[in-house]
């Protein structure tokens, strides 16, 4: 069985036209992606069914929160499963198992810290998100599900994803998010509207997310156990500690991976907190639009994942023209992804916004807002992309730069600006205006920083 482990692994990594490993490894990543939104998506659809703009809102000022359990995970799982890459690429099997078992254990325990941390400073965390009186109750009641008891499964089936991929096996990586989604969407109508009374349909859809999330967990152990005691991801601790070299480079990786997803989520609460100074309906509108949004980001992030593990192993194993090819075809199914959802979202704004709530005045400020905001849909692809493949290389000082750099000095900054020039629509306009900027930025420094091939034996 380790045999043909090996041999499937080394027939996508070295063997497989590109075209044809990059399809399979980013098609299951996509999937995931959609899935994933899909089904965060479905608690503020279920949730609008009801025509409740509070609710909605309550919803959205948590999602922000429930992110930073994400990029929790990619501490572990992106740190972890770029370094697993690139020692595959090295031929060092057994350093990449202790990398596996690190990893997990690490994601478990920064994602127990954050939902006891989140349980005892809910008060505080609500009002800075800025929850009113009337949408505080259920940002707390989804808050207490999705994250304090939902935090751990979610992390470490995050983690898991992450590096199963890194060894090849984007299929059975993809397919526990897959499954946590798809149960999601089906207990979210369950919960909501036929167990719970009326009035508690935050709380419901609060609970499907968390059932969802821990099947997937369990679904992701059973592929562990299915992969044998032979497998690079694993459990065990039996195999020691990895070197230091190794654990360095986990959170070399893993802390850009995770201070950028936080700064992109800061970035969500600044929109809410500014918004919400206009109205609820506003926020409620806003908050719709950022979910929407996410279909090709979210795409792209499927690109971007599924493109990781064969550019860092191929870089570590010298093979420069093929991680180039790599690199180029990604780079340009993720823009004709970004064109064609500008176009579709030109075209159908007020279809998507009607989604999710039926009140006339929240579906026209919304579809005006997504109409606005997409336009930054290529800019951003590129933005992230270029983190990506620094990520790949191992070049965690270089993406956490060009993470901070944008968040900090263009995005959020820009948002405070635009607000105080053009007012509500002038918050919306900051992502377009700020990731111009953000991409010229990458350019630069992809084009200056980018690393030659390393040849088999050098470093990590």
């Amino acid at each position: 069985m380790r045999a043909n482990v090996n041999a499937s692994r080394e027939d996508v990594f070295e063997h497989l036209p590109v075209p044809s490993a990059l399809r399979k490894m980013i098609i299951p990543a996509i999937s995931s992606q959609l899935i994933v939104l899909i089904y965060n998506m479905a608690d503020t659809f279920f949730v609008g069914q009801t025509n409740n703009p509070y609710m909605v809102a309550g919803t959205s000022l948590i999602l922000p929160v429930f992110n930073i359990t994400l990029c929790l995970a990619g501490l572990a799982g992106i740190g972890g499963g770029s370094l697993i890459s690139r020692l595959l690429g090295q031929s060092r099997e057994e350093e990449a198992r202790r990398v596996s078992a690190f990893s997990l254990y690490l994601g478990a325990a920064i994602a127990a810290l954050f939902a006891v941390g989140v349980a005892a400073f809910m008060e505080p965390l609500l009002s800075l998100l800025g929850a009113g009186e009337n949408t505080c109750g259920y940002a707390r009641q989804y808050a207490l599900c999705v994250i304090v008891v939902g935090g751990v499964p979610t992390v470490l089936s995050n983690v898991l994803a992450n590096l199963i991929r890194s060894i090849g096996r984007s299929r059975e990586a993809s397919a526990g998010i897959i499954l946590g989604g798809l149960l999601n969407i089906a207990l979210d109508p369950l919960f909501m509207f036929v167990l719970l009374p009326e009035g508690q349909e935050v709380l419901g859809a609060g609970i499907a997310t968390c059932v969802s999330n821990c099947v997937a967990f369990l679904f992701f152990v059973a592929v562990l156990l299915r992969m044998g005691r032979s497998s690079v991801v694993t459990f065990s601790p039996c195999g020691g500690w990895p070197r230091r070299a190794s654990i360095l480079a986990i959170f070399g990786v893993g802390i850009p991976s995770a201070v950028t997803t936080f700064l992109f989520d800061l970035d969500y609460v600044f929109i809410d907190k500014l918004m919400v100074s206009y109205s609820d309906q506003a926020l409620a509108a806003v908050g719709i639009v950022l979910k929407v949004e996410r279909f090709p980001l979210n795409v792209g992030v499927g690109i971007c994942q599924g493109m990781m593990p064969l550019v860092a192993y191929n870089f570590s194993a010298g093979n420069r023209q093929r991680m180039e090819d790599t690199i180029r075809l990604a780079r340009r199914l993720g823009l004709v992804i970004a064109g064609i959802s500008i176009l579709l979202y030109e075209l159908f704004a007020v279809q998507f916004a009607h989604l999710f709530i039926a009140d006339g005045q929240t579906v026209e400020l919304a579809a005006q807002f997504l109409r606005i905001r997409v336009l930054a849909t290529p800019l951003m692809f590129l933005s992230f992309f270029t983190v990506y493949l620094f990520q790949a290389f191992g070049r965690g000082r270089i993406s956490l730069f060009l993470g901070v750099v944008r968040w900090l000095v263009f995005n959020i900054p820009m948002l405070f600006l635009l607000n105080a020039v053009l007012g509500m629509f002038g918050i919306v306009w900051s992502q377009a205006a700020a990731d111009v900027l953000t991409v010229i930025l990458s350019f630069y420094v992809y084009g200056k920083y980018r690393p030659a091939v390393e040849r088999p034996g050098d470093g990590l």
